[in-house]
């Protein structure tokens, strides 16, 4: 006897859709739906261990079997636009795993899971029914039992039935199933039932007289009188109902039992699916030695001897594309991927003659004196190997990985594997399918072959993508931003981690400290006037403290005590000091954990922090920082600005800081094209100022500083896409006040207005937004059915143009004093970039001309409708340059 599961795929799907949080891949691809119905099935797989397996699906245009059916049925509530677009693409998933999908014009996937079902119980088979429809009931047989799986937070909890357990919950048999179904009736179904009949009365009925039949031929009994009464007069309706209600179980339907045995449902498809899908857990259950299929790995080589290098170096100086990679261990180089064609792909380890310096040289003589006619060497992480070649601005040699993020910028990583699935069409292991945590460097020097084939792999995809991407940056109008901006800034990334910024341990130690009293003293002033000693860190007791013992105002009550949160404690910090003091409270223990202490464990033994500035990472185009974040240094908190003072230069040395001035809503301006505004800067007007006097119909000389700080508020505010909520939490005004200086400022600049509309406009369109520079941000969100997600995805096409303009100037600028600096052997450099700032270790004798250069180069990095402000300080730590 075999045994064969079922599923009812639209059911599942919708399921799936509602149980599983919003998911989407890097493409924009909704994908919860997809997801949780995989974990569904591989759910009941491995709880039932069938050797057969199929999947029934409405089809898309439904003609019925019977008119009544197109009346009632064909007016079903259409899917949500995200769950509609899963529908194909589980399809797509299923078939690229073998599993057989059904379906039949005229009848509904019940119908066709009912006849099968019923079928195969009849040949002697068991079968397992999956679907989220109740309804499915009337099937439950001796060897058929009905599992209907409820997803709530991505758990899924299954419920089984057979005749007994439906008999147990419902009353009824499966079959009597059908007529309360018919009298209670079911909207989400169609189903109209009787007019006050419920589901209580409906059940009471069919129990006493077994059928709607039945109870209407003993009407004159029926109780109680509304039930007679409903019954009386809508016989028909009920009647229809049930016919309605029934799944017919003799549709002709072919279906060969055979067909649907479960073969290898990990094939190499599926596998190329879950990694597009970014189904990291379901990935894990793919044998990736299984996915081979790669022919490619038949010409991976190891070569560990001097004259096989020198002829494959000697090959690669004529070949039209290189793909090289240099494979890291600590503080030194374990060996170099090369691929210089579909069938020469080559690992050296580092080891005898071939040393980590032999490589190095190698690779940069490949590099250097590169043939113009032939294509720039190929490499996947070109920053990571800088501090081993002594390359610069200009050399023939390009970046994979950043060529992927320009591409598609919402992406985690840009990994080979990423890069060969996303512009290959090719299903390759990744390291950690290859090599688990361990590192390459390691594996290699273990001798593993999989080192090897990871090895070949980093060169292959390097160098077969390098043409791809080529083309596809063009055809994106980002080939020239890809060249001139994104391909130099990793060389100016790498000076300024190399420079690295000095820290006074002493400052920091004296700063940490401060901190420490003034957290002491916050404690105590806490607890006097909260009436007692607590845990201020504990969200619970410090929500019992302030809801129950003090009885604020404003709880909000959850399933593990009164929320704490930020948002919270600000509404009540201007009347209550103790929350006053807990924010407080909380923003030095912050400072203290993050800067104070942490700080400490990222100073070399040079003295300084050589932390890593990322140009991957965010969507907007901006660098971020890591290791530590050296962006987010807070600027409100006078202990929070304080931090900067333990930054100082080398003796000798002075810092010069310039940032730009309003950068973003200069970049506003110019962009939106809005006379009044470019009028504005053209007439070096204080912006914050002009703006109160039209907005407040006030004399400019009268506006009050409350006026200018709420005008400044909504400039910057509307850059962000800022809504009344928004801006009336900000000011601590209502919303309606809050709308009305919106719309006041809309319309004293209506070019803005017309701008930020037609950013979203365009966004919904093309699903992306482009910088001045043409970069491009994908907003998925904006066909979110999820209202906030929508509003979200609105704010972001405002704000990412001009953000992201801002940060591409800005890398414009960094390259240009980078290169400059360089160029005029001063002994002044870049140490830190932050957002609209540079910071500069400037020699003493050199200050001057580096203020210079670098007021110049930042003003003159963009040629604006208004013209770029820059203002640079000199002082003996960061604080004082500011």
């Amino acid at each position: 006897m075999g045994k064969l599961v079922l599923i009812d795929g639209h059911s599942i799907l919708n399921r799936a859709f509602y149980g599983v949080p919003e998911l989407t891949n890097s493409e924009g691809l909704h994908t919860n739906a997809v997801y949780g119905f995989l974990n569904i099935m591989f759910k009941i797989l491995e709880e039932e261990k069938p050797d057969h397996l199929a999947v029934a699906f409405d089809l898309k245009e439904q003609t019925f079997r019977h008119k009544m059916f197109a009346d009632y049925k064909g007016t079903r509530k259409p899917m949500p636009q995200e769950l509609h677009e899963q529908v194909p693409l589980m399809k797509e998933v299923l078939t690229a795993m073998g599993v057989p999908i059904l379906t039949m014009a005229g009848y509904e996937a019940d119908d066709i899971l009912g006849t099968i079902a019923k079928r195969c119980q009849a040949e002697g088979e068991e079968v397992s029914v999956v679907s989220g429809d109740r309804d499915l009931l009337q099937l439950a047989d001796t060897h058929i039992k009905i599992r209907i799986p409820k997803t709530s937070r991505g758990t899924t909890e299954i419920h089984d039935y057979y005749p007994e357990d439906v008999k147990r919950e419902y009353q009824v048999t499966p079959t009597e199933f059908i007529d309360v179904k018919a009298l209670m009736g079911d909207t989400s179904d169609n189903i109209p039932g009787v007019p006050s009949i419920g589901e209580k009365t409906a059940t009471n009925l069919i129990v006493a007289y077994g059928s709607i039949e039945n109870a209407y031929a003993h009407l004159e009994e029926v109780k109680p009188p509304r039930a007679k009464k409903a019954l009386e007069e809508h016989y028909d309706m009920a009647v229809m109902s049930k016919e309605l209600a029934q799944i017919c179980i003799t549709c002709p339907i072919p279906f060969a039992y055979e067909d649907a045995k479960i073969e290898n449902l990990y094939t190499p498809e599926a596998y190329q699916y879950m990694k597009r899908l970014e189904f990291k857990s379901i990935l894990a259950r793919f044998d990736v030695q299984d996915m081979g299929g790669n022919s490619v790995e038949e010409h991976f080589w190891s070569v560990e001897d001097l004259s096989g290098a020198e002829q494959i170096f000697e090959k690669a100086k004529g070949a039209k594309q290189v793909g090289c990679q240099l494979i890291l261990a600590e503080n030194q180089v374990a060996g170099l991927t090369v691929c210089i064609g579909e069938e020469e792909i080559y690992t050296i380890p580092a080891a005898g003659f071939l040393t980590g310096n032999y490589l190095c040289d190698h690779l940069e003589e490949l590099i250097a004196k590169r043939d113009p006619a032939l294509e720039p060497v190929a490499v996947l992480d070109l920053k990571s190997q800088l501090p081993y070649l002594n390359l610069d601005y200009g050399s023939a040699v390009v970046d994979m990985g950043v060529a992927g993020y320009l591409l598609n910028p919402l992406k985690d990583t840009y990994e080979y594997d990423d890069l060969a699935r996303d512009y290959l069409g090719m299903t390759v292991p990744s390291k950690t399918d290859l090599l688990g945590k361990q590192s390459l460097a390691k594996a290699l020097e273990e001798e593993l072959p999989e080192a090897v084939t990871c090895g070949c792999y980093m060169a292959y995809v390097a160098c077969k993508a390098a043409g791809v991407l080529k083309e596809r940056l063009e055809k994106e109008g980002m080939l020239k931003l890809y060249r001139e901006m994104e391909m130099p800034l990793i060389y100016s990334l790498y000076h300024m981690e190399q420079a690295g910024v000095r820290v006074d341990k002493e400052q920091l130690k004296l700063y940490g400290e401060q901190l420490e009293g003034k957290i002491a003293t916050l404690e105590q002033e806490i607890y006097e006037l909260a009436g007692e000693k607590f845990n201020i860190n504990s969200p619970k007791q410090l929500g019992e403290i302030l809801f129950e013992r003090m009885q604020l105002p404003h709880g909000k009550k959850t399933k593990t005590g009164y929320s704490t949160a930020a948002d919270v404690l600000e509404k009540l910090a201007p009347e209550y000091p103790v929350v006053q003091k807990i924010l407080e409270y909380r923003q030095l223990t912050k400072l203290n954990s993050t800067y104070a202490q942490g700080l400490a464990g990222f100073i070399r033994e040079d003295g300084r922090i050589h932390g890593k500035f990322n140009q991957t990472i965010t969507a907007t185009g901006r660098i971020s920082s890591t290791e530590p974040n050296l962006q987010n240094i807070p600027v409100r908190m006078e202990l929070g600005r304080a931090i900067r003072k333990v930054f100082v230069p080398e003796d000798g040395y002075v810092f010069v800081d310039a940032d730009y001035s309003q950068i973003e809503l200069r970049i506003l301006a110019h962009m939106s094209g809005d006379e009044r505004l470019i009028n504005a800067y053209r007439d070096a007007q204080d912006i914050h100022a002009i703006t109160a006097s039209e907005v407040f119909h006030t004399p400019l000389a009268e506006v009050t500083p409350l006026q200018r700080r709420n005008a400044k508020a909504v400039n910057f505010g509307i850059v962000y896409g800022i809504s009344a909520f928004g801006l009336s939490e900000d000011l601590s005004i209502s919303r309606k006040e809050a709308l009305e200086y919106i719309n006041k400022y809309f319309e004293t600049y209506p070019g803005v207005k017309q701008f930020l509309d037609e950013q979203v406009k365009l966004g919904k369109e093309q699903g992306y937004v482009t910088t001045m520079y043409g970069r491009k941000r994908p907003i998925p969100e904006l066909k979110s059915g999820n209202f906030m997600q929508r509003s979200f995805g609105e704010r972001v096409a405002m704000n990412s143009p001009i953000q992201g303009t801002a940060a591409d100037i800005m890398k414009l600028a960094m390259i240009a004093v980078d290169r400059e600096l360089r160029e005029k052997h001063l002994r002044s450099r870049i140490v830190l970039q932050v957002h609209d700032e540079l910071l500069v270790e400037t020699h003493r004798d050199e200050a001057e001309q580096v203020v210079q250069i670098l007021t110049d180069r930042m003003k003159h990095a963009a040629d604006l409708k208004v013209s770029l402000e820059v203002e640079a300080h000199t002082g003996d730590n960061w604080l004082d340059a500011k």
